[in-house]
């Protein structure tokens, strides 16, 4: 793992432990990387509960409850889509703060309105609403899902800090 990762990880581990919680992650486009990168993170097993890698409709709707008429009206790749699947984190988990990431990263996928390089993530505390955010990426697949890793880990922290004040 990088250094930039590998800082992000240590960030959020400190974030989580020094208020006691821990995170869960529900992923489609990231395939898993957050919590690759979350785990590398030795002590992790203090702050990190768990991971859902639900890449397809059925998984979104069997593992984190997403309805399926949310699938249908906005698409996988939504914010009502990211905002289902961070609730259904925290409902499977026993952590207190989850983030959820969807998005297209390519090469194919586009459709009207969501092109290539479109990420919606969603982040949630268990007594707040999710805060929803879809971003724009450049480059090819890997990157699309570096920088969807890297910006979820980036904005956890904000919103973990923010919720401070």
């Amino acid at each position: 793992m990088d250094d930039v990762l590998s800082t992000l990880s240590a960030r959020v581990g400190e974030c989580l432990a020094s208020r006691g919680w821990r995170l869960a992650c529900a992923e489609s486009c990231t395939g898993g990387w957050i919590a690759e990168v979350v785990t590398a993170t030795a002590g992790s097993s203090a702050w990190f509960d768990c991971g859902f890698v639900t890449y397809s409709n059925t998984a979104k709707q069997d593992l984190l409850g997403v309805p399926g008429t949310t699938l249908e009206q906005f698409g996988a790749v939504s914010e009502a889509t990211v905002a289902a699947m961070v609730a259904g984190a925290l409902g499977a988990s026993r952590a207190e703060v989850a983030l959820a990431v969807s998005g297209i990263a390519g090469p194919g996928g586009a459709m009207p309105g969501k092109r290539v390089g479109t990420v919606c993530f969603a982040w949630s505390r268990r007594d707040t609403a999710a805060i929803t955010q879809t971003r724009h990426f450049p480059g090819d697949r890997e990157a699309v899902r570096r920088a969807a890793v890297v910006y979820a880990l980036s904005e956890l922290v904000r919103h973990i800090r923010a919720a401070d004040n």
